[in-house]
């Protein structure tokens, strides 16, 4: 847990105990009055503020919440919050998935631990551990400690040296996501669960799995309900058959889906846990979520004579060297293969009495791949070195040569493919550079014992590829200079030959010879297979590790599996995606990629947790695949379960009478159960229910689900709602993953906290304020905890203010002055952008609009009334409005200020959003143009009369200024006025924005005005486009109104009417407002400046004596020579 030092800012703690004390309060109210449980209008009822339906994946239950889990909560508690304060019905349910391998790894981790650690003569005694243990390397389970953000150990190479990209021409990139970011620090699970605050003399109970579902889930609601989140506790539950009604809810979505005909039983590759005996699915992992088969082609290439060692094989069978690869049209090109000379290879028995040479890894994996006699268990006939098969004479498919060679190459990564790779030289830079390698230097060849003639082949040109000729490595090599295998140039050269391939090149060899790679790259593969010279082989893209603690392989099971990317069914959830608001273009772009790629799912497994496959109940329904209808479980749970969280309650609808014929007709309108034991008229509330909450409005998540749980939703509801698209998503909300202080959050490192943790010392509005301003979009936001220390002091500061404020004696009577009818302005301002905001899902914005920019007006407003005071009725509704707009961020503040200090009724969660009459462009305009015209008035005054001297000499003091005279222009003429034509003509009304090239059109459009026709571009550029983006600017703040050639307000009233205020706030005596039509500016030392003079920026005389005061010459007239100060600006710029 991240915590201060001992005495650092704990001084005192009575700021956040004043808010932990009202907190506990607005909570205690709330449950009594029960405010977050809802219910759909009874029949003949209608709420004709509507409704919103918003949801939270359950999070699994094997640890506490932390800060990661309530940065996505908070979007949808802030959203149902919003949508509760402006009257509609939300309901805001919450469940919890124990479903899948997980929970049950932890528990069978811990029980090993427990048999190898504890003293068997002594019942209940503590685990002893050795210091240097290697199960203590296993990964960790508990949650707690493997929090969103901290990233996992991953692949030390691609998903494959030579790999087409499944998208060619993409370059899709992401951060590791958060399910491969579990592994955490290497610990026991002893050690885990007493670090999560569990007492040691309880920790042996976890090693059954039943007691992680009676634990953490009670653990996990008391945190939400501390957070203040409004959810209605009647509709929880947990996953598994432990809750029978949860249960027999997923065994109906599997009926329905099987007899669609979406589910079917195959034999296909799957990312698979050896020790689990099982498929391993994303939820199912450490490390290495969204891993998939990576399919390759492995060439059998036969050893044409067994030298050295392999003289051992002589007699056991045919000898093939196996080759890892995915373009099978390079074959034709093969001269030579390649082994790693230090790499540990083997020679395994394959099928037909064929021996494989291949690496130890892969073999594992084969055997999986029904390829090898015994499934799992490799028979290896002899280990070997890489160097033991160089030399070796292979006959390889395709190739023009009789027989090529092994060869080192060092770059080869055991890891990967098979550790033996053919040598392609035309069209693979890596080939093409070791062979010249080899070639050039004797004494590389001495040293790894290469005779000459092995390295004797010229390179035979496989494809034309546009711009690279038929030897793409040669001229990309040549042209980059590339000469030694260690050059770090040749990864970018082999991912530009291999995509350039791919996309354009053509055959120029063998019976495909003139037509396009892509075109026969699958009928060549085929062809290859059919013949015998290749097999099929898979491995997991990137290392994947299961939360038993052992690597995956890929394995070839027989198992269920679900039909997506089947093509009806895909178009119906391409539609559901497009008629579905994803808030961001980010995430509809990685949503439309995974409904790109997914295809079928394996969705049953053999152990751990969760609802039998109804049909074949030797396999459980994966943890993927039985969360993704359960929302509109959620709309029923209550009948059902009544409150209770694992359906064990005494009510009055059992679980055995709610038949796939009641769930027809609750979610199907299928027609009204014969013969049931529910009550008539419990099953039609329970149908209006749910047609009442369906479609769910929001679904709030990290972005890492995008690429399984949120796709596999979208996928299902089209399905079972294949007939009702109204019932399909309407939305989902996805976020970044969660930083802490600007760093990933680790248990190991201190950086860490639970959500109990951060309540506790924040308190809860506090944090959730940190959390609001955290961030909105789909980068990685960040806690600062800053941010809620200060969100203490906010809040409770803005309370002693209010209690000042109310007992004050403000001023009375009419609103009259500019800065009451500004503060009101922005007051409205407030409660508009702020609503955008909410409604928008922009929360750092809101509590920008809602609060610091409406608490900055606030202080705006005090200061321009000056001794008058503040208006007490705009006081008061400031406190009013700026309560309700924070009410989502902070309810439990705001509940107390709406009671105790406004004494209002009832709660403020549900007093309604703020009416007010939309914003004064005008006012706004003018108000921003006072406080410029200060702020540039008060820099010029600072600067008048300071003369420059030398260095060491003192300056004279200046003369103080106690007038300044301001001369207005009501329109923009000339070039000006030409620019302002032109953006109005380019403002599109629709859209309310310019076009995206407006800076080049208004380029071309100003070398027409005459009064610039002898500048060159750049000079007109630099003279017009400051003018130009300043109005963009403006327009984009305030409307298109002010790209009128006069101001939206009357400049020389604001200024008018403004006088005490400017002379207040610039400590002068007087201030003069003229025309510059009037009679005073046509004095001479005044009219030769009028034409700096602009709407907007008036031109400024500054005196050091007042009209009256200013000497008198011989003849009775002002001297201005003498009196008037010489300095004059337009704006802040001197002329």
């Amino acid at each position: 847990m991240a915590t201060k030092p001992a005495g650092e800012g704990q001084a005192s703690t009575a700021r956040r105990d004043e808010l932990l004390r009202y907190q506990k309060e607005a909570q205690k109210r709330w449950q009594q009055d029960k405010l977050f449980e809802v219910d759909a209008p009874a029949e003949g009822e209608t709420w004709d503020a509507g409704k919103f339906f918003g949801n939270f994946p359950y999070p699994y239950m094997n640890g506490m919440l932390h800060l990661g889990h309530a940065f996505s909560l908070s979007k949808l508690e802030f959203a149902s919050a919003f949508h509760r304060l402006c009257g509609k019905k939300v309901l805001f349910p919450q469940g919890f998935h124990c479903t899948g391998m997980p929970i049950k790894a932890c528990a069978d981790k811990l029980e090993r631990e427990l048999q190898l650690y504890c003293d068997p003569n002594k019942p209940g005694s503590l685990p002893v551990f050795p210091d240097n243990e290697p199960d203590a390397a296993l990964p960790a389970c508990v949650s707690m400690t493997t929090p969103a953000s901290l990233q996992a150990a991953e692949a030390e190479v691609e998903a494959v040296a030579e790999q087409i990209p499944k998208d060619p021409g993409a370059s899709f990139k992401g951060k590791k996501s958060k399910a491969a970011a579990k592994q955490g620090t290497a610990k026991r699970q002893w050690e885990i669960l007493r670090d999560s605050g569990i007492p040691e003399a309880e920790i042996s109970d976890f090693r059954n799995s039943s007691h992680w579902l009676r634990y953490f889930p009670p653990l996990a609601m008391r945190d939400m309900t501390a957070m203040g989140c409004g959810i209605d506790w009647r509709r929880t539950f947990i996953t598994t058959d432990v809750n029978q009604y949860y249960d027999s809810f997923v065994q109906w979505q599997f009926r329905v889906l099987k007899r669609q005909g979406r589910v079917y039983r195959d034999k296909r590759y799957a990312v698979y846990s050896p020790l689990d005996k099982q498929p391993c699915a994303d939820h199912d992992r450490a490390s290495g979520e969204g891993a998939n088969p990576q399919e390759y082609i492995l060439g059998k290439l036969k050893a044409v004579e067994l030298t050295g060692k392999l003289a051992g094989l002589e007699g056991q069978g045919t000898v093939y060297f196996l080759t890892a690869t995915l373009r099978g049209e390079t074959f034709y090109g093969v001269v030579n293969a390649w082994v790693l000379p230090e790499g540990q290879y083997g020679a395994f028995r394959g099928l037909d009495n064929d021996i494989y040479i291949m690496s130890h890894k892969s073999a594992l994996n084969l055997s999986y791949q029904d390829r090898m006699p015994v499934t799992g268990h490799p028979e290896c006939l002899m280990t070997l070195l890489g160097q033991d098969l160089i030399g070796t004479p292979l006959k390889a498919p395709r190739s023009p040569h009789d027989r090529v060679y092994v060869l080192p190459l060092l770059t080869i990564k055991m890891n990967k493919g098979t550790g033996v790779v053919m040598g392609c030289p035309s069209d693979s830079p890596d080939d093409y550079t070791a062979l010249n390698e080899l070639k050039a230097k004797p004494k590389l060849r001495e040293k790894f014992h290469v005779q000459d003639a092995w390295v004797e082949y010229a390179v035979v040109p496989v494809m034309k590829i546009p711009g690279f000729g038929n030897m793409a490595a040669k001229t990309l090599c040549d042209d980059w200079k590339i000469k030694t295998q260690g050059d770090k140039k040749l990864e970018e050269a082999k991912k530009i030959v291999y995509l350039k391939g791919f996309n354009e090149g053509v055959m120029v060899v063998g019976n495909y010879k003139g037509r396009k790679v892509s075109e026969v790259k699958n009928i060549i593969k085929k062809e290859l297979m059919e013949e015998g010279s290749a097999i099929l082989y898979s491995e997991p893209e990137k290392q994947v590790i299961s939360r038993s603690g052992d690597e995956c392989v890929v394995a070839l099971t027989d198992q269920w599996y679900l039909t997506y990317g089947e093509k009806h069914w895909k178009s119906l959830t391409e539609q559901a995606l497009q008629q579905m608001n994803t808030y961001s273009d980010e995430a509809r772009h990685q949503f439309q990629h995974c409904l790109g790629w997914l295809n079928q799912w394996a969705c049953s497994r053999s152990f751990g947790l969760g609802t039998r496959v109804p049909w074949d109940p030797q396999y459980l329904v994966e943890s993927l695949s039985d969360s993704t209808v359960y929302m509109a479980y959620y709309t029923v749970a209550h009948f059902l379960q009544e409150g209770n969280l694992y359906g064990e309650g005494n009510g009055q609808i059992k679980a055995e009478d709610v038949t796939d014929e009641v769930w027809d007709y609750v979610f199907l309108e299928g027609p009204e159960p014969q013969s049931s034991k529910i009550p008539e008229q419990v099953l039609q509330s329970m149908r209006r229910e749910f047609n009442y909450w369906y479609p769910f409005d929001l679904r709030a998540s990290g972005k890492d689900l995008i690429n399984n749980h949120l796709s596999f939703a979208l996928y299902n509801h089209t399905a079972i709602w294949e007939n009702a698209p109204e019932k399909w998503p309407k939305s989902m909300r996805c976020n970044g993953h969660l930083l802490l202080n600007g760093e990933k959050m680790s248990k190991s490192t201190g950086n860490f906290k639970t959500l109990a943790q951060a309540v506790e010392e924040y308190t809860a509005d506090a944090m959730r304020l940190a959390l609001a301003d955290a961030g909105d979009g789909m980068e990685d936001a960040n806690f600062v905890e800053d941010t809620a220390d200060k969100g203490i002091l906010r809040l409770t500061k803005e309370l002693m203010w209010y209690d000042e404020a109310l007992s004050a004696e403000l001023r009375a009577g009419p609103i009259s002055l500019f800065a009451d009818r500004v503060f009101d302005n922005d007051i409205n301002v407030a409660v508009h952008a702020s609503h955008a905001a909410y409604n928008s899902m922009m929360f750092k914005d809101a509590l920008k609009t809602g609060t610091y920019d409406l608490q900055n007006a606030r202080d705006a407003y005090r200061v321009a009334c000056g001794p008058l005071g503040m208006h007490k009725d705009l006081v008061y509704r400031y406190i009013k409005i700026q309560t309700l707009l924070l009410t989502p961020i902070c309810p439990h503040t705001c509940d107390h200020v709406w009671r105790d200090k406004l004494q209002q009724q009832g709660t403020v969660l549900t007093a309604g959003w703020p009416e007010a009459p939309q914003p004064r462009v005008a006012l706004q305009a003018a108000a921003v143009y006072l406080q410029d015209r200060i702020d540039a008035l008060r820099k010029d005054i600072d600067k008048h009369g300071k003369v420059k001297t030398k260095k060491g000499q003192q300056a004279p003091p200046a003369a103080k200024v106690v007038h300044a005279d301001l001369y207005v222009s009501d329109r923009f003429t000339g070039w000006r006025e030409r620019v302002l034509t032109n953006l109005s003509d380019l403002y599109n009304q629709q859209t309310k924005a310019f076009p995206s090239d407006v800076s080049q059109q208004m380029v071309a459009r100003m070398k027409a005005e005459p009064s610039l026709a002898g500048m060159k571009e750049q000079e007109l550029k630099k003279a017009v486009m400051p003018f130009a983006q300043m109005r963009m600017k403006e327009t984009n703040q305030l409307g298109p109104e002010v790209l009128n050639v006069r101001l939206v307000f009357d400049e020389a009233a604001v200024l008018r009417e403004n006088q005490e205020v400017l002379q207040r706030a610039l400590d002068l005596q007087s201030v003069a407002v003229h025309m510059t039509s009037d009679a005073a500016a046509q004095r001479p030392e005044v009219a030769d400046k009028l034409s700096s003079a602009e709407p907007g920026r008036p031109l400024v005389v500054l005196s050091t004596t007042l009209p009256q005061q200013q000497a008198q010459t011989t003849d009775g007239t002002a001297d201005p020579a003498q009196h008037i100060a010489r300095l004059a600006v337009n704006g802040s710029s001197r002329t």
